[in-house]
C-alpha cells in the first residue's frame, strides 16, 4: 500500500537532525564571515560531527554497523542538514548513498571484510563514484533516444596483471574525491566495463580538487588521476556495479539529492516568514500585508508539492515492484522529482528573498546564498532539460541499458 506516514523512528530521526543544525551548523555556517565570500570551504568538523551522530553510515544494514535506513529516510535526513548547509548535507548524503549500495549490495563478503570496519570506524571515512570522463558528451540534446549514448567509451583503464589490476587514466568532477577514502571507478577492462574499488592512498592515485569559482556545485569536488595504480584483483566489484551505479535508467541517489534542494527552499521560506513576522510598515507586520501574505503562501504551497513528489519518488524507491500492478504509471519518479524540485525551489527562494526588499541580496545575508544554491540545481548533473527528455523516453516506451 502506498504510506507516506511517517514511523515514530522516522520522526525521532528528522528532530535529532533539526536539532543539531539549529544548535550546531547554523551558528556556523550562517555568520556574515562565511556567507559574503563564495569559495569557503566545506566545514569538515561539522560534517565529522553529524557523521559520529551516524548520519554517514545511515543506508548501511544494521548488521554491518549502520541505521539500516530507507531512502525515505535518507531524503528526511538530507533535507534537515541542507536546511543548515548544502556543502554539509551534499558530502554526507553522497557517501551515505554510495555507502548503502556498494556495502550492502554490491560488495562480496572478502570486499567488506577489506572496507566495512575502516568505513564504520572512521568518522572521516567517505565514498566517491568516480565516473565522469574528461571531454564525455553525456547530454540527452544531443543522444535522445539513442541506445548508443549509453554506451559511450570509457578511457580510463584497468589491466590485469597477475593478481592484481593496473589502473591508468582521469576522471573529472568527481563528487566527495578530496574527501573520500575509497573511490569505485568505473573502468574500461578491455573485455568491457567494470567498477574498481581503489583507496585513496594506494600509489598512483592522486586528486586535484575543482575551485569553485563561485560555487558551482555543491560539496567538495575533484578531479582524479590514476597512473599506474596497482590494487588486488578482488576489488572488482560484480557484473551488477556498472548498472546499478551508472546505468541508462539509473536514478541512484537522485530523491536524496532533491531533499537537499528542498532544505534549501524551506530554509529560505523560514528565513522569510521570521522576518516578515517582525518588519512593521504601515503599522503592522509585513506578514498581515496581502502582497507579502499571497507570495508565502504560494512558497508554503511550492514546498508542499515538492515534498510529496520526493517522498513518492523516494517510495517507489524503497518499493521498486509498486508499478508492477497499474497503480502508478510507469515514468520515473526521480526523474520527475527532479524537475519538479529543482524549478519549483528555485522560485521559492527567490521569492522569500524580495519579502527582506533590498536586504535580501546583501552579500552578508543568508538569502543570496539560498538563491545560489537553489540555482546550481537547476544545472548540475544531468540538469533539468535532460531530465524533460528523460521523461519523454519514458512516455515513448524508450528504456535504456
Amino acid at each position: 500500500m502506498y504510506n507516506l506516514h511517517l514511523s515514530e523512528e522516522q520522526i525521532a530521526i528528522r528532530d535529532t537532525v533539526r536539532d543539531f543544525v539549529n544548535e550546531q551548523i547554523k551558528p556556523v555556517t550562517l555568520t556574515p564571515a562565511r556567507l559574503e565570500p563564495m569559495d569557503t570551504p566545506v566545514d569538515l568538523d561539522l560534517v565529522r560531527a553529524a557523521s559520529e551522530l551516524g548520519l554517514r553510515t545511515l543506508a548501511l544494514s544494521e548488521d554491518a554497523g549502520g541505521a539500516g535506513a530507507d531512502t525515505l529516510t535518507c531524503c528526511l535526513v538530507a533535507e534537515e542538514l541542507a536546511a543548515g548547509d548544502t556543502d554539509i548535507a551534499a558530502v554526507l548524503s553522497r557517501t551515505a548513498a554510495l555507502g548503502g549500495v556498494l556495502f550492502n549490495d554490491l560488495m562480496n563478503d572478502a570486499q567488506r571484510d577489506t572496507f566495512l570496519s575502516a568505513f564504520v570506524e572512521d568518522a572521516d571515512y567517505h565514498l566517491a563514484l568516480a565516473d565522469q570522463e574528461p571531454d564525455a558528451d553525456s547530454s540527452l540534446g544531443v543522444n535522445y533516444y539513442r541506445e548508443a549514448a549509453t554506451d559511450a567509451p570509457v578511457a580510463t583503464t584497468a589491466k590485469k596483471d597477475g593478481d592484481s589490476w593496473v589502473v591508468n587514466g582521469t576522471k573529472i568532477r568527481i563528487a566527495n574525491a578530496p574527501v573520500a577514502k575509497l573511490f569505485a571507478v568505473v573502468v574500461d577492462t578491455g573485455s568491457g566495463k567494470g567498477v574498481l574499488l581503489v583507496p585513496a592512498d594506494a600509489a598512483g592515485v592522486s586528486v586535484t580538487p575543482t575551485p569553485r569559482d563561485g560555487g558551482w556545485f555543491h560539496g567538495s569536488f575533484g578531479d582524479v588521476a590514476f597512473k599506474d595504480c596497482k590494487v588486488p584483483a578482488g576489488n572488482m566489484l560484480g557484473d551488477a556495479a556498472v548498472s546499478t551505479l551508472t546505468g541508462g535508467n539509473c536514478e541512484f541517489g537522485l530523491p536524496q539529492a532533491q531533499a537537499i534542494n528542498l532544505g534549501v527552499g524551506r530554509a529560505a521560506y523560514e528565513a522569510a516568514v521570521e522576518y516578515s513576522g517582525i518588519r512593521v510598515q504601515g503599522g503592522r507586520p509585513i506578514i498581515e500585508h496581502q502582497a507579502i501574505g499571497a507570495k508565502l503562501a504560494d512558497v508554503a504551497i511550492s514546498l508542499e508539492v515538492v515534498r510529496d513528489t520526493i517522498w513518492h519518488a523516494a517510495w517507489v524507491a524503497d518499493n521498486p515492484a509498486s508499478g508492477a500492478d497499474g497503480n502508478f504509471p510507469a515514468l520515473p519518479r526521480a526523474i520527475i522529482s527532479q524537475v519538479v524540485t529543482a524549478e519549483k525551489i528555485y522560485r521559492a527562494a527567490k521569492d522569500s528573498a524580495e519579502c527582506f526588499g533590498a536586504m535580501g541580496v546583501m552579500r552578508d545575508m543568508p538569502l543570496q546564498k539560498y538563491i545560489h544554491d537553489a540555482r546550481v540545481f537547476l544545472h548540475s548533473g544531468s540538469g533539468v532539460s535532460d531530465a524533460r527528455l528523460r521523461v519523454a523516453e519514458a512516455l515513448a516506451g524508450f528504456q535504456r541499458s
